[in-house]
Parts: structure tokens; C-alpha cells; sequence
């Protein structure tokens, strides 16, 4: 069975990692790194032995599939081209800026026979894989993430940095359509808000009240789920899942509850192996195009209303 080629397509921060993972994995052949700071491609390569690329194109055609992990703005054009060259693609989150960028490289990847994962890492932290065949019919849901201050990230609204992930993650979760967003947030150190909250009603009565802030004092990471049988939290930062159930065997009230602490694993190796093998089997990834696509959505609709701008943002702009 031939190895299957692979690359990376920026490798600052997160990007360096994505190389990291890949270069481990056994069957794969990492082909090479690409990144516009061609300097910095050369130091990753040489930590994981393969070749460098000041230019991505040169990579189009001479790989099986690629981590597309560029600044948001050059998603779509990235995705584009190497869909169009009969690669698969793993594209960080979100998707891309705009709905109709997105439309149109989930109807390239259908046209060409293509796959799309978004990667919305969080599917895979151990507290949220430990939780999900607890997770029944949640009726009202609190998600918070919160971080401090880092210049990283700030290229995009919060919505778009952080609170996404809650988002793509309780879209997932609530069995129901979405009805209606009610959204409010505030600028304070970048030229994007940098605050938000937002509340998710669903067709079901499901409510859903999300908070993002990468102004906190310290970092939270957590998400709140109520449903008839009790509580169950996941803590996605301490990698911890607990749950408060009724069980009428239980002393009074009747509660009984469960803490589990999850080893730290490792979610991005678990994100990346699990494209390589969508890939090798031809089967849907965790995370489709169509789920990113879901996800931005919202997260525009939202930040519509945080800038006062209506529905108008919600159609974005043409590819």
C-alpha cells in the first residue's frame, strides 16, 4: 500500500505542531512544510525532515492531502487551490470568513471527490469524548472560554476565535434546529470585539447562554449541560468531565455524582490521525465542511448583531 503524501501550509504556532504530529504518524510521508516566512519553514523542516516551501504552490499536485493552518483571511484561497489539485484538506477553523467562500470549496471537494475537516479541535479533548454517551437531550447549556490577553488570534472577532468552538460543539449536541440568537459584545484592545456573549434558542426549547472573552484574568474553559436526568460539566481546560444524575438509591435528594479526571492525551494527534484515516477509508470526517460551514454561520449572525449590522453580514461576500 503506497504512503500517503501529506503537507503542512503555515507553520507559525500552531502550524509547527500540525508538522510535529504528522511526522509521526506511521504510512505517512510528509513531503513538505510551507509557510510565506521562508526561514521559518526552514527551521521546521529540518525538525522533521522534510522539505521547505516559501510558496504553497509548489506543493499542488505533489500531495495526497494537506493542514491548511495560514491565517484565516487565506483559508479559501488555500483550500481552493489544493482541492483543485485533488488533495483532501484539513482547514483550522473557522472554515473560512465568508459563507459563500465556504459554499463554494464544500462544492469543489463534493465536485472533485475531495474530503474537507474543519478543525475544530475541541471534538477531540478527552473531558468532551468522555462526556458524549452521557450527553442525552440537553435542555439548557452554559459554555464559557475565556482566556487572557495575546496578540495571537486578534486577526478575527472573538466569536470567530474562541466562542466558535462552543458553537460548532452544542450545534452538534442539541437534536433540534436553531431558532432565534440574541447577542451583545464590545471592543476594548483590538480593532475586533474582544467580548461576547450570546444566547442559542432551539426548536426543542433547548437554550443554549455562551460567553468568550480573551480579556480574563485567567483561562476557563468549560461547558455546562442541564437535562432530565442533572448536570453534566466538562472542563475542557482541566481535562475533567463531572456529573450530578438522579439515581433514587442515592441518600436524599436523590443525587449522585461522578468525577472523572481524564489523562492529558493528546487532541491534536487525535484530530490529525483522524483525517489521515477518513482519508485512507474514504469516509466522513468528525468535523465536515458542512459542520464548519454550520458553525460560521452562527458565529456571523452573532457577530451581526454585536456590530450592528443586521442580517447584511450574514451573506458575505462572493469568493
Amino acid at each position: 500500500m503506497s504512503r500517503l503524501r501529506v503537507a503542512v501550509v503555515g507553520v507559525g504556532y500552531l502550524g509547527r505542531f500540525h508538522a510535529a504530529k504528522y511526522a509521526g504518524i506511521e504510512g505517512i510521508d510528509l513531503v513538505g512544510v510551507a509557510d510565506s516566512d521562508r526561514d521559518r519553514a526552514e527551521a521546521v523542516a529540518a525538525e522533521v525532515g522534510c522539505r521547505a516551501y516559501g510558496d504553497y504552490r509548489r506543493l499542488l499536485g505533489e500531495v495526497d492531502a494537506v493542514s491548511i493552518v495560514v491565517p484565516t483571511p487565506a483559508h479559501f484561497d488555500v483550500g481552493r487551490d489544493f482541492l483543485a489539485h485533488g488533495a483532501d484538506v484539513l482547514i483550522e477553523k473557522p472554515i473560512t470568513v465568508t459563507l459563500a467562500q465556504a459554499d463554494a470549496l464544500i462544492e469543489l471537494a463534493r465536485s472533485r471527490g475531495r474530503l474537507i475537516q474543519v478543525g475544530h479541535l475541541e471534538r477531540f479533548n478527552p473531558a468532551l469524548v468522555a462526556a458524549r454517551d452521557r450527553i442525552g437531550d440537553p435542555r439548557f447549556i452554559e459554555a464559557r472560554r475565556l482566556n487572557t490577553y495575546t496578540p495571537r488570534g486578534t486577526d478575527v472577532p472573538v466569536v470567530l476565535d474562541l466562542m466558535i468552538h462552543d458553537i460548532e460543539i452544542i450545534l452538534n449536541l442539541v437534536p433540534a434546529p436553531l431558532r432565534k440568537i440574541r447577542a451583545g459584545g464590545m471592543r476594548v484592545v483590538s480593532p475586533q470585539a474582544d467580548v461576547a456573549g450570546a444566547r442559542l434558542e432551539f426548536a426543542n426549547g433547548c437554550v443554549a447562554n455562551l460567553t468568550a472573552s480573551r480579556l480574563a484574568a485567567c483561562s476557563e474553559r468549560r461547558l455546562h449541560l442541564y437535562q432530565a436526568d442533572g448536570c453534566l460539566e466538562v472542563d475542557f481546560g482541566q481535562r475533567r468531565f463531572a456529573a450530578v444524575r438522579t439515581d433514587a438509591a442515592a441518600p436524599p435528594p436523590g443525587l449522585r455524582t461522578e468525577t472523572r479526571q481524564l489523562a492529558a492525551g493528546d487532541a491534536l494527534a487525535d484530530e490529525i490521525r483522524s483525517f489521515v484515516d477518513a482519508v485512507s477509508r474514504r469516509r466522513p470526517p468528525e468535523v465536515t465542511g458542512e459542520m464548519g460551514r454550520a458553525a460560521l454561520d452562527v458565529a456571523l449572525r452573532i457577530m451581526a448583531q454585536i456590530d450592528g449590522a443586521g442580517g447584511a453580514a450574514v451573506k458575505g461576500e462572493a469568493p
